[in-house]
C-alpha cells in the first residue's frame, strides 16, 4: 500500500491527472513521502507514454498513410504528453538552457533559472527539442504503428530513470528553500533507485522483443552518452543539480532514445 501511495503521489506531482477527494486523503502527503515517490518516476513515464501511444495509434489508424499522416500523428502524440505533464519537463529544459547559456558564474546561472520568463536560449532550445522529437517520432511511425507505440512507451519510462541517476550522483544545489521539488530532490535511497530500475525492465524487454538486441544496444548507448554528458555539464557548471536540470535531463535522454530507435529500427 505504501508503494501505491508513493506512485499516486508521483503521478499527482508530475502530471495533470487528478488525485483528489477521498483518494488524495488516502494517499496523504509529507516531505518524506514525496522523496520516496521519486522512485516511481519511471512508472509515471508508463502512464504518460501510454497516453501518447494511444493518441499516436489512433491518429495513424484514422489518417491517410504516408509521411504527412505520420507527422500529424507525431504532433498529436507530443501534444498529448505536453497536456498530461503540463509541460513540466519542457519548462525545466528551457530554464536550464537559459541559465547555462546566459550565466557565466554558478550564482548567475541559478539566478537566471529561477526567473519564470523564457529567454532566447530557452526559446531556441525548446523549439529545436520539440521539432526533433516530432520529426523522430514521425520517422519511427513510418515503420508502423507498433514501432511508434514501442518507442513512446519505452522512451518515456527509460528517460525518467536518468534524473534518478543524477539525483544519486550529484547534490541538490538550488537555494530556493521553498522549491516544490526540494523534498523529492534531496536524495534517492538505494532501494528507491532499484525500484526505479525495476520500472524500466519491461521497457528494455519491449524494445528487445520488438526490435532486437541491436536496436536496444544503440538506444541505450545514446541514452548513456547523453546522460554522462549532462552529469559532466552539471557537475562542472553547477557542482550539482536543480529541479529544472532534472527536467532537462529527462528531455534530452528521451530524444536520445528516439534517435537510437530511429537509427536502428529494422527497415
Amino acid at each position: 500500500m505504501s508503494a501505491v501511495r508513493h506512485f499516486l503521489l508521483a503521478l499527482q506531482f508530475f502530471t495533470r491527472i487528478p488525485v483528489t477527494g477521498r483518494l488524495a486523503a488516502w494517499v496523504g502527503y509529507s516531505p518524506a513521502m514525496l522523496q520516496a515517490s521519486s522512485a516511481h518516476f519511471p512508472g509515471v513515464g508508463w502512464v504518460v507514454g501510454g497516453g501518447a501511444a494511444v493518441a499516436m495509434a489512433a491518429a495513424l489508424a484514422l489518417l491517410p498513410h504516408g509521411p504527412l499522416g505520420a507527422l500529424v500523428a507525431a504532433l498529436l502524440a507530443t501534444a498529448a504528453t505536453a497536456w498530461l505533464t503540463g509541460t513540466f519537463h519542457e519548462d525545466g529544459l528551457a530554464d536550464t538552457a537559459d541559465g547555462l547559456g546566459g550565466g557565466q558564474t554558478r550564482e548567475r546561472v541559478l539566478e537566471i533559472m529561477k526567473d519564470s520568463r523564457i529567454g532566447s536560449y530557452g526559446t531556441v532550445t525548446l523549439l529545436l527539442a520539440l521539432g526533433l522529437k516530432v520529426a523522430l517520432l514521425a520517422l519511427i511511425a513510418q515503420r508502423g504503428a507498433w514501432a511508434a507505440v514501442v518507442a513512446l512507451l519505452s522512451a518515456h519510462a527509460l528517460s525518467r530513470l536518468a534524473p534518478l541517476v543524477v539525483m544519486r550522483s550529484l547534490p541538490y544545489v538550488s537555494d530556493a528553500a521553498r522549491a516544490k521539488s526540494k523534498p523529492m530532490a534531496e536524495g534517492v535511497t538505494g532501494m528507491g533507485f532499484r525500484i526505479g530500475c525495476a520500472w524500466c525492465v519491461p521497457a528494455l524487454a519491449l524494445i528487445w522483443q520488438a526490435q532486437g538486441p541491436l536496436a536496444l544496444g544503440v538506444a541505450l548507448l545514446l541514452w548513456g552518452a547523453v546522460l554522462a554528458w549532462m552529469l559532466r555539464l552539471l557537475g562542472r557548471r553547477l557542482q550539482g543539480f536543480t529541479g529544472d536540470t532534472l527536467g532537462a535531463t529527462q528531455q534530452v535522454c528521451e530524444l536520445a532514445l528516439y534517435l537510437g530507435l530511429a537509427l536502428a529500427w529494422p527497415a
